[in-house]
């Protein structure tokens, strides 16, 4: 089972395990800088216990993609620790090398300002999602379908747009879509991704307007009816990638593992069934262990080159 914990214990769990090496000496001490290739079977001694930390936003589509690329990693012998942070310590931890890989970059708009910032301190592996989206989105028995209609609703809505953590992308170009169309008196109300998602189930419960802060992939999408909302001033953007984003020197420390990470890509409706299977009540790690065993032709893809 790899571990789930917050960054001042894995770094002192780091700390210590460099004190115990140095302590011992000899040839294990030595072993990362001549990489992994602990196992040229490709079987699970390929880590040789070898520790990677993936960090991500605590976003549903980031808690099913990095639980299921840390349980591939795991499966190859890796000690793997997840850690949960905010986009701009995510980020920052990549950049500066206090972790080794994120698979959370939304790019080119919801993580376009940390990417400039960090870009040339980042090694970018490639998207592992194509097409995914976010925008306004309402249920879709709402008989409005472009932003520019919000104002019809103003009253059934409160003029609030229920949004998720403040600073997200996905938060800032809804501040920015109420300027732009002119949605005076209107608020993004910011909260978090669980509180948004249980406010948005409320509401269709009961069959009420809300209007939320909306990305895809996501779970919403297969559990509920729903609808964009036309964005004619194109301020949410088009289309965006998912990409993997790794430290600098991880393909010389790593190479197996970079390789994997290189290779990890998946299609919505399984991205979108590993989501649904933990919003409802699976553990993250169980669902990822599932999709493993499950889906072993697509993880053989990502585990091809590992040598």
């Amino acid at each position: 089972m790899f571990k789930n914990v917050g960054k001042r214990f894995a770094f002192i769990a780091v700390l210590a395990l460099t004190l115990i090496v140095a302590a011992c000496g000899g040839s294990d001490g030595d072993s990362e800088s001549s990489g992994d290739n602990g196992d040229s079977s490709g079987g699970s001694n390929v880590g040789d216990g070898k520790s990677i930390e993936l960090v991500y936003v605590e976003w549903d589509t980031e808690v099913a993609s990095t639980h299921v690329i840390g349980k591939v990693l795991e499966d190859l012998g890796y000690d793997v620790t997840l850690t949960p942070l905010d986009n701009a310590v995510m980020w920052q931890s990549v950049a500066n090398g206090e972790s080794d890989a994120m698979v959370a970059a939304w790019l080119p708009a919801t993580h376009g300002d940390l990417f400039e910032e960090y870009k040339d301190q980042v090694v970018d592996l490639g998207a592992n999602f194509d097409g995914a989206k976010i925008g306004m989105v309402v249920p879709s028995y709402m008989d409005i379908d472009s932003i520019e209609d919000l104002p019809e609703v103003a009253d059934e809505l409160d003029q609030t747009i229920t949004g998720i953590e403040p600073g997200a992308g996905v938060v800032k170009a809804s501040e920015n879509s109420v300027e732009e169309y002119g949605l005076d008196g209107w608020e993004v109300q910011t909260s978090s991704s669980g509180a948004m998602a249980t406010a948005l189930g409320e509401a269709i419960d009961n069959e009420e307007p809300i209007a939320v802060t909306g990305w895809s992939p996501h779970w919403k999408f297969a559990e509920y009816d729903l609808k964009y909302l036309e964005d004619p001033k194109e301020v949410y953007g088009g289309a965006e990638e998912i990409k993997t984003m790794a430290r600098q020197g991880l393909e010389e420390d790593l190479p197996n593992a970079y390789k994997v990470l290189e290779n990890f890509s998946w299609g919505e409706e399984k991205f979108n069934n590993v989501m649904l299977e933990i919003h409802n009540g699976t553990d993250p790690e169980e669902a990822a262990a599932t999709f493993v065993e499950e889906n072993q032709d697509l993880v053989d893809e990502w585990t091809a080159d590992v040598e």
